[in-house]
């Protein structure tokens, strides 16, 4: 039964809608904490949205251009893979790893009011080093980490199974 499941949920005319839709749930997901919950991302929370936004368009490309489905499959999941990378830095940042980027707050104290003003102006939203949500003991970061993982498996078992039956 599980391998019906996952032949069906494989299969090439399916996997780029799946990785379409994951996407877009996945983003979707991140637009309701932003703006329904109030919680504002840093920098490294909006850079981790952008391979979701590739996947999906990715997705959608596989779905439409058959023949070209393969290559768009590795391209998804490949946008997975940095998605997840960006999601490893990050929570290395708020776990105190490693030091994040200095446009994730914090900087250098201003020396005049223009310098004060020119830094309240392009701070970012949140800081990268300070977990806003934890559910499970896992920041959004690490959640983002353990789903792009998931998203990666799945694109390339997709990948092989498109590869395998344009052949």
């Amino acid at each position: 039964m599980l391998r019906t499941v996952a032949d069906k949920l494989l299969a090439p005319t399916r996997s780029g809608l799946l990785i379409a839709l994951a996407s877009a749930a996945t983003l979707g997901m991140v637009f309701i904490a932003q703006y329904g919950f109030g919680l504002a991302p840093c920098q490294l929370c909006l850079w981790q949205r952008w391979p979701y936004a590739a996947a999906a368009a990715f997705g959608i490309a596989a779905l439409l251009l058959p023949r070209q489905r393969p290559a768009l499959l590795a391209l998804a999941t490949f946008s997975f893979l940095i998605g997840g990378g960006i999601g490893v830095f990050h929570l290395g940042v708020e776990e105190k790893w490693w030091q994040g980027l200095t446009s994730c707050g914090g900087g250098p104290t201003p020396n005049s009011i223009d310098a004060l003003r020119a830094q309240l102006l392009t701070a970012p939203v949140a800081r990268c080093d300070e977990v806003s949500f934890r559910f499970l003991g896992l920041s959004m970061a690490g959640w983002n980490v353990l789903w792009s993982a998931c998203l990666v498996i799945f694109g390339a078992l997709a990948v092989k199974r498109a590869g395998r039956e344009s052949k």
